[in-house]
């Protein structure tokens, strides 16, 4: 942090956070330097909502018999990360993600679409320019983990195709 940390400084933060509030923003990282050695560096970190899933706990008293290995599946399903599925489609780039060509339209893919390699799946706008996403393989869409007219991050699992 700056040697001469001032109310400047603090404002900037604060409009740092409202920048982040006011664009949907998770993240925000910038670097002002005010010269030779002397520089301030700010990450401003917006905390998502996350909501856990527990596997159901059985209690002793209740159990007669060994318990069935069915609860360890569930807990394992709850806990996976759909951007570590071999056919997730992720996004690219921050932006603003459109599931059809223009509003009203037909959306390019629904759950249940078979699609083909490089057939658009969706688009993502960022800085004013349109992105057609493709499929990276060919199969079934099973899951889509996006919503029309939201933001997604980089690196942020789109949909999933089988």
């Amino acid at each position: 942090m700056s040697k001469n940390t001032t109310e400047a400084d603090v404002a900037f933060i604060s409009a740092l956070a409202e920048l982040l509030n006011k664009n949907e923003l998770t993240e925000l990282s910038v670097k002002r330097e005010y010269g030779e050695d002397d520089s301030l560096d700010v990450r401003v970190v917006k905390q998502a909502n996350v909501v856990q899933m527990a596997a159901p706990v059985m209690q002793a008293a209740h159990v007669a018999a060994p318990v069935a290995a069915a609860p360890a599946p569930a807990a394992v399903v709850a806990n996976e990360d759909p951007a570590q599925h071999p056919g997730a489609i992720t996004s690219p780039m921050v932006g603003t993600c459109y599931m059809a060509a223009e509003p009203g339209a037909a959306p390019f893919v629904t759950v249940g679409s078979a699609v083909t390699e490089g057939q658009t799946v969706l688009i993502i706008e960022a800085m004013k320019t349109m992105n057609h996403i493709p499929a990276t393989k060919s199969g079934t869409v099973k899951r889509i983990l996006v919503t029309d007219g939201h933001p997604v991050e980089y690196g942020a699992p789109l949909m999933i195709i089988e």
